[in-house]
């Protein structure tokens, strides 16, 4: 990037962050991060703590816990199933023991209370998240961390790492079917500087295999089209996994940042211009020595470097010192 289009870069950055981040003086919680589409929330007043639970961990963002609040109890703060599962995000009162917070800081943990159950919902979910990882970065465990911990979610993390994978029970294949599918509808976006797409565009596909492998560990040289190797992903791992599966197989983009600098269709490194699914190489070294894939909202996922795992992080302002090239896979 010349110095001139840089500038036009960081301001129009610096506008898109403001939104993303701090809202600006405004009140507008479908913009926050792409958490959460306008008016999707049957109760607006849960809107604050679903956002404030999707943010616990980086594997559960807060669609799949409106979807899931969908699935456990239809929105309805005082259901009771037949197994004695309570309210919003039905707790079984043995997990409640063990996993139910105060969320509202009103002194009381109480499954009936929904800001409670939000947040102990999140709580619960990125439990099950930590505990079943290191066995889908080993392989133990099939299948992507969201699916398999919502299935730890319905089943137990026990029956997950039991069978391998999501359990062989019709109830839990089609409690975690309907949250991926659900999922969509809650998804928010920013319609100024990319969206976050729910939509089935390839973008959104490669966005969603990017985001399927969040946390698992960085490992130089890991990582390639058909998922990691070594037990992780290194960052061009992880974009030729992503663009591969997100495209169905059909694009499989070469094997290191230098060379995917090459591949594609260079786009303008402006938030106007960039797209989910699009991935950013950036010249952080002197050998344009990393990569990341851009998923709207002034944001990307990356595997950083040693001692960290895949993750998402702000562009602003950390990355915007260094040059870019972003280049469009399909």
């Amino acid at each position: 990037m010349t110095m001139r289009l840089r500038r036009k870069a960081q301001a129009g950055w610096a506008a898109l962050m403001c939104l993303v981040l701090a809202g600006c003086g405004m009140v507008n919680h479908g913009s926050i991060g792409g958490g959460l589409k306008d008016g999707s929330i049957p109760k607006p007043e849960y809107i604050p703590w679903i956002l404030k639970a999707g943010a616990i961990c980086p594997q559960i963002p807060p669609a799949i816990i409106a979807a899931q609040i969908e699935a456990e109890s239809s929105w309805n703060p005082k259901a009771v199933s037949p197994a004695n599962a309570k309210g919003l995000s039905q707790f079984i009162p043995d997990t409640w023991a063990s996993y139910g917070v105060d969320g509202d800081g009103d002194g009381v943990a109480d499954p009936f209370d929904p800001y409670d159950a939000i947040m102990s919902q999140g709580t619960y979910d990125c439990a099950i998240a930590k505990e079943l990882l290191p066995d889908v970065s080993s392989g133990n465990v099939k299948g992507d961390i969201v699916a398999v911990t919502l299935a730890g979610y319905n089943a137990g993390p026990f029956r997950v790492t039991q069978f391998h994978g999501i359990p062989p029970y019709e109830e839990t294949q089609d409690y975690v079917a309907s949250i991926l599918k659900s999922a969509a509808k809650y998804q928010g976006s920013l319609n100024s500087g990319g969206n976050v797409p729910s939509d089935g565009s390839t973008g959104a596909r490669i966005v969603a295999a990017a985001r399927s492998v969040l946390g698992m560990p960085y490992i130089w040289g890991g990582g390639g089209s058909e998922g990691p190797t070594g037990g992780g992903f290194d960052c061009s791992g992880l974009t030729q996994f992503a663009v591969f599966q997100g495209t169905g197989g059909k694009v499989e983009i070469p094997r290191t940042s230098q060379t995917q600098r090459g591949a594609g269709t260079s786009i303008p490194s402006t938030p106007e211009a960039m797209q989910p699914g699009d991935i950013i190489v950036i010249n952080n070294d002197g050998d344009w020595g990393h990569v990341g894939l851009y998923i709207g909202n002034g944001q990307m996922i990356h595997a950083p470097r040693p001692g960290k795992t895949v993750e998402i992080t702000d562009l602003d302002p950390y990355w915007l010192q260094f040059p870019w090239d972003v280049r469009r896979m399909a």
